[in-house]
């Protein structure tokens, strides 16, 4: 098992009445997730939705990542997408094979459909995609339960221990 941390649409268009309460509160876990992930050297990967018609293309403040979410570093993957499923015509299954990444930590924005089609994506792909309890946004807060009552789902205490097996077993 290699787990990759998924950071998805978490961006500043996005970030509307309680969707940006929603996303202050998960970026909070997801902070806690990304500082481990770069801790233990397993990939972070930033996945940016991209909309032409709209406020989301690259140098728009609304396609910027939240102010309460940790920034990208540079040596780290960025993704933009044009579709719910973060898989679909994009070179994040690529990039996961080259890294030997099979367990996909799902975060971010919307719970019930970035968050949710980038899960059923990943399984999909035969991989092993989990999501990170409380770490993921939504406008709705019963999609929030909704997509954590139904799927498998790790919280970040938890997740510590399994990343320090990992970091054992690959030692």
């Amino acid at each position: 098992m290699k787990p990759a941390l998924l950071v998805i649409d978490m961006q500043k268009a996005f970030a509307k009445g309680f969707g940006k309460e929603s996303m202050d509160r998960a970026a909070q876990t997801i902070n806690r997730a990304v500082k481990l992930f770069r801790e233990n050297n397993f990939p972070v990967i930033w996945i940016q939705n991209e909309d032409k018609n709209g406020d989301l293309v690259p140098g728009s403040s609304g396609f910027d990542m939240v102010d309460s979410l940790l920034k990208p570093l540079d040596h780290e993957k960025r993704i933009t997408k044009h579709y719910s499923n973060s898989f679909n015509k994009t070179d994040l299954l690529e990039y996961l094979i080259r890294e030997k990444a099979d367990t996909p930590i799902v975060t971010g924005y919307n719970s019930l459909y970035c968050v949710l089609s980038t899960y059923r994506g990943a399984v999909d792909q035969d991989l092993s995609p989990i999501i990170l309890k409380n770490a993921s946004a939504s406008d709705n807060r019963e999609y929030i339960k909704l997509v954590e009552d139904i799927h498998d789902i790790i919280s970040i205490n938890v997740l510590e221990q399994v990343i320090k097996v990992c970091v054992t077993i690959q030692a």
